[in-house]
């Protein structure tokens, strides 16, 4: 366990609007890990990635995307949630990484900008004639290694995949054993059966040693074994069974009677509404 817990800081104060508007983040006080595997789940709006998101900044995570946290324009609410709390470790991880379904495109863009920079250092050392040839070549050998080294990660066109076998593939190039890791619904590019695969990496993770702390939807995704899973609403994060999660249960019910369901959106198979997929 790397990351143990929070715990809100002596001096923070309260502020206003976002993050604080947020009633589960506004009394949150203290928060500790009791599993390798910990879900943060609850409705859109409730907290669950903001949270995420304060971990990977107070954490000081690499980030699998576009940008790194500290620069990243979109978590200035999280920095505010992220100074107001200390963090609580355990070990210390070999790596920390952040990473949110989103961003998979903005990883391989990145990916490829440092493949082509890559070339044009090779080339410029090869061209190069204040030194010699052999010397020039040996150097420049060197260099393309590196490239080497991301085309064995994640292909000599990573743009190549869909987009879930592009996030899929990035998550088991990145992660290894005794790392910590936080995911922000990494289920949403991902069919059905890739989120099964996604179950086995987290197996194979977590049995080296890794630790994840992952905001979903899913309950494919959930019903990981032994994690621990902690819902956001309005009365704060519950740690709470699976079998009395509310996205299992719609799930289930609407798997049981999905004419239930359609009929009370008024989708039925005779709806004129549904005629020529207009």
């Amino acid at each position: 366990m790397y990351l143990r817990g929070i715990r809100r800081r002596a001096d923070a104060a309260h502020g206003e609007g976002f993050p604080w508007s947020v009633p589960a983040l506004r009394d949150l006080r203290e928060l500790r890990f009791t599993a390798p595997v910990t879900f943060f789940m609850g409705e859109n709006g409730c907290g669950k990635s903001t949270l995420l998101e304060a971990l990977a900044i107070a954490s000081d995570a690499i980030t699998a995307g576009a940008e790194d946290v500290a620069s990243d324009s979109t978590l200035a609410g999280a920095r505010v949630l992220a100074q107001s709390f200390e963090l609580l470790r355990g070990g210390k991880p070999v790596t920390t990484m952040f990473f949110r379904a989103e961003d998979s495109f903005g990883f391989t863009r990145r990916v490829e900008r440092d493949m082509r920079a890559i070339d044009a250092e090779a080339d410029a050392i090869l061209g190069d004639e204040g030194a010699g040839l052999s010397a020039r070549k040996r150097a420049a050998g060197f260099v393309r290694g590196q490239k080497g080294e991301l085309v064995k990660r994640y292909g000599s066109d990573p743009h190549a995949r869909s987009h879930g076998e592009t996030f899929l593939g990035i998550l088991r190039a990145r992660i290894v054993g005794r790392g910590l890791y936080l995911l922000d619904e990494p289920e949403t590019p991902l069919s059905p059966t890739r989120v099964l695969a996604l179950l086995t990496l987290l197996h194979d993770a977590v049995s080296a040693g890794a630790q994840f702390v992952i905001a979903t939807h899913s309950p494919i995704l959930a019903a990981f074994p032994g994690a621990s899973i902690r819902v956001f609403n309005d009365n704060g994060i519950v740690e709470t069974p699976y079998e009395e999660l509310e996205h299992v249960r719609v799930t289930r019910d609407f798997l049981n009677a999905p004419e239930r369901y359609l009929r009370a959106l008024h989708v039925t198979e005779d709806d004129p509404r549904q005629g020529d997929g207009g």
